[in-house]
């Protein structure tokens, strides 16, 4: 249900590049998913493995009537923290320049723009992130 409501606002967000972007956002694969509720409503975050040091974030959503609650930040160090646990020392993922509130809450969790990743080189929209792991005591 949260992976349709994200690609029904990512198809009215990317327009004709959607199908391009679709293609790298299957979770038949994924194994670490976080699912954070708010009134029994779920919202939800996943990371995969992209390197044998670095996990990728995905599919990270709230329902448009809880942003700006602090449901994602929340949900987005639940996933470091998942990802440190599983041995990996960064994190990367990729947003669109038609997202501006998934930058500015990456850049508040401590993402930096880096240059676009594999999949993304040469892709316009295409924001590509990072931010190394740290193990906290």
């Amino acid at each position: 249900m949260l992976t349709a409501l994200l690609d029904l606002d990512l198809v009215i967000r990317d327009g004709d590049d959607h199908a391009f972007y679709s293609q790298f956002n299957q979770i038949e694969s994924i194994k670490e998913l976080v699912i954070a509720y708010q009134r029994r409503l779920p919202v939800c975050g996943v990371i995969k493995s992209f390197t044998a040091i670095a996990a990728e974030v995905k599919r990270m959503f709230v329902r448009p009537d809880y942003k700006k609650q602090g449901i994602a930040a929340k949900a987005l160090s639940e996933l470091e923290n998942w990802a440190i646990e599983l041995g990996f020392s960064l994190c990367v993922l990729e947003t669109g320049k038609k997202q501006p509130e998934a930058i500015a809450l990456y850049q508040k969790a401590g993402y930096r723009i880096k240059a676009n990743y594999e999949q993304y080189i040469g892709i316009d929209n295409g924001v590509c992130m990072n931010k190394p792991l740290i193990v906290k005591p």
